[in-house]
């Protein structure tokens, strides 16, 4: 029944999202026939904020329902759009404190070509403490950092994914890293990746 209220709802915003893109292409073609640039300008971003926005939403749908015990907070499930500066950020989050975990995806990255440098050249990636290391999620090179409280030997880990201009963060807090990878393989970045791209 969850699935089914949850299909209606997708449907509902999915059209209503096309009359929004419709509504802002007629704008942009009428402006721009007028030889109001700016204005056609506008009407444009505002269709790809739109599209930003539509393509998060499903990207939500692909994301896992839990890992593990943790189950999806889609209460909390975020999607903004940033035309001109960042694509779109997409946002779950998993389980309760003290355990918990987020998902966060961002389009257009500006941290994409600092982590692939680091990822190019092996000794950057792995530190010799063991606190940051290259690993492959789903065949796709990533860094896993790890950061322990030094009061109560929380281990909190951060991955990374970056692929084409697309980032995934993976945090996860009081968590190890076996868990981390587990769950991160669980993620369909391959789905992502074309989707988004």
């Amino acid at each position: 029944m969850k699935k089914l209220s949850s299909i209606i709802i997708l449907l509902f915003i999915t059209t209503f999202a096309f009359a929004q893109f419709d509504k802002n292409l007629a704008t942009a073609k009428a402006e721009y026939s007028k030889g109001n640039l700016d204005g056609a300008r506008f009407a444009m971003q505002q269709m790809i904020t739109e599209l930003d926005i539509q393509i998060g939403k499903e990207v939500l749908l692909l994301l896992p329902t839990q890992f593990d015990a943790l189950k999806a907070n889609t209460k909390s499930d975020n999607v903004t759009a940033n035309t001109g500066l960042a694509g779109c950020l997409i946002h779950r989050e998993y389980g309760a404190n003290p355990k918990t975990t987020r998902i966060e995806i961002m389009s257009n990255s500006p941290l994409i070509a600092s982590l692939n440098a680091i990822l190019s050249v092996p000794f950057m990636g792995n530190s010799g403490d063991g606190a940051q290391k290259v690993v492959r999620i789903n065949g796709y090179k990533s860094i896993l950092q790890k950061s322990v409280n030094t009061e109560n030997n929380q281990e909190d880990y951060t991955l990374q994914i970056p692929m084409n201009s697309t980032l995934i963060t993976l945090y996860a807090n009081n968590s190890n890293e076996a868990e981390v990878l587990k769950w991160a393989n669980t993620v369909p970045v391959e789905k992502i990746a074309k989707m988004i791209q």
